[in-house]
């Protein structure tokens, strides 16, 4: 079978629609799970027994079940269960915000317990409260050593977003199978599937190179 360039042409407008989608999810995503992250990781490191059991169960549960099992709770069986109606897109951000919180409040468990203790008790000895020490003495070396590591995690959630074709939402990838049912093109537009997603990480990438670049510890 020849490759028809002009079938990716005339499919590039719905691609992109569905790529603007795509980031739209991501962002809002990883922005309510940076901020859910940061909350459960210092409760993991710093909160005590019962806060530290608690952001536990919360790592453990979201952790140990697939992101595509937990959309699919949050769209069919969470609205049985309160009776209110999620639809399709605010059950996508959602899912994104809860899954990467998980990974992320580890990252940011694992970067601020690696920060030897003396920057702590340094600015503790100079009479600083505790939070401004964690905010202003510890929390920027802990930021630049996750820096790496929230990257790869802000890349999974990007590719993650594929997943919500299972609810009807229509991201890059529900674009593409919707397209290719129409004209049974499966070759040109899985490609360009493919190519705008490597487009998209690729951004992503560079854009994070440079960050831990200027915030690189010496």
């Amino acid at each position: 079978m020849d490759f028809d360039w002009s079938v990716i042409a005339g499919a590039l407008p719905a691609l992109f629609k569905g790529a603007q989608l795509t980031v739209l999810i991501t962002v809002c995503g990883l922005v309510g799970g940076t901020l859910l992250g940061v909350a459960f990781g210092l409760m993991r490191a710093y909160g005590g027994r019962m806060l530290s059991s608690l952001g536990w169960a919360y790592v453990g549960l979201v952790r140990g079940t697939p992101i595509v099992v937990q959309v699919m709770f949050i769209y069919f069986a969470l609205p049985g269960l309160i009776g209110l109606r999620v639809d399709p897109m605010s059950a996508a951000i959602a899912s994104i915000i809860i899954n990467s919180g998980a990974y992320i409040a580890e990252i940011v468990r694992g970067a601020f317990l690696s920060v030897p203790r003396g920057l702590a008790e340094a600015g503790l000895a100079m009479g600083l409260p505790h939070w401004r020490v964690l905010a202003f003495v510890v929390g920027p070396v802990a930021f630049r050593r996750m820096t790496p590591a929230l990257g790869n995690q802000f890349i999974v959630s990007l590719k993650d977003t594929s997943l919500f074709i299972v609810i009807g939402v229509g991201e890059l990838t529900r674009q593409g199978q919707e397209i290719m049912a129409t004209n049974f093109r499966a070759v040109e537009i899985w490609t360009a599937v493919a190519v705008i997603y490597l487009l998209l990480i690729g951004v992503l990438t560079l854009g994070l190179r440079v960050l831990e670049k200027r915030m690189r510890i010496l």
